[in-house]
């Protein structure tokens, strides 16, 4: 029998905090998951459509990223992942539709997990890819991937300072309590998210914003500026955005690439898809 979807809690996030790696020789097999989540709830679509700017009546691409996050969090924490899952470092995701969600109908995540060699520097990056299906019909897929455990530096990294490109389509506030209005609706109770005090207990000198938020925002107001809507979207993230920041999005290539910078920075950037 195929367990429900879990839902986001402050005692995964205490799981999350306080799970320790396990040795493990070579690198680990491929990992699998399966979840059922029996409906949409349609009230959180609409919290989630309000707080990010969405006004489409239908259900946002990135707020699949929710569903996806929950699967993804409980196939961490479970005992054959051998990595810490607290100081893990979110590098890419990417999200595809395939067709609109029944928001009635049971939607069926299935989750793997794989883990890539160490590198020369003896960092591990992990990629987790999920597909949901309805009626066995795939809905969308996702694929995230982290750095679980960093290398070894030798000397401090030359700072790099890439060019920002491309039609500028407008900004957007990242107040000082956006992390934890995310948060609430999100279930991402990560503490370097939140308060100034608990990002400098997670290595942060002031609390950033969520990663997959920013994504949302961009996809909210390419929505908002184009009339058409994000069916398939990829982003990499190359710098934290702190809050008590105004961030702005470009965009470049006939809108199939953007960019969100700062102060001249380049903070994300991926391939978009507008139907």
């Amino acid at each position: 029998m195929i367990p429900p979807l879990p839902s986001m809690r402050i005692s995964s996030l205490l799981a999350a905090l306080f799970k320790r790696a396990t040795p493990s020789e070579g690198t680990p097999a491929a990992l699998h998951s399966e979840f059922i989540l029996e409906r949409l709830d349609v009230d959180h679509v609409a919290r989630y459509k309000a707080l990010l700017g969405f006004t489409s009546e239908r259900i946002p691409l990135t707020y699949y990223y929710l569903l996806t996050q929950r699967a993804h969090l409980a196939t961490l924490l479970g005992a054959a992942f051998p990595f810490r899952v607290a100081g893990m470092v979110h590098l890419e995701n990417s999200l595809q539709e395939e067709r609109p969600a029944d928001p009635l109908r049971a939607l069926h995540l299935r989750t793997t997990v794989t883990v890539a060699a160490p590198s020369a520097s003896g960092a591990i990056v992990c990629a987790l890819q999920t597909v949901a299906t309805q009626d066995g019909a795939a809905v969308f897929s996702c694929r995230s991937v982290y750095l679980a455990r960093p290398g070894k530096r030798k000397g401090a990294p030359a700072a790099q300072r890439e060019a920002i490109e491309g039609k500028r389509v407008g900004g957007w506030a990242v107040g000082g309590a956006l992390g934890r209005a995310y948060a609430s609706v999100s279930g991402d109770w990560n503490p370097i998210h939140l308060w100034r005090w608990s990002a400098r207990l997670m290595g942060q000198r002031r609390p950033i914003i969520h990663g997959m938020h920013s994504v949302a925002a961009a996809c909210a107001l390419l929505e908002q500026t184009s009339a058409q809507r994000v069916t398939a979207i990829s982003a990499r993230f190359k710098a934290p955005i702190g809050l008590r920041t105004r961030p702005t999005l470009y965009v470049s290539g006939d809108q199939h690439h953007y960019c969100i910078g700062l102060d001249g920075r380049r903070l994300v950037d991926g391939s978009v898809t507008l139907v």
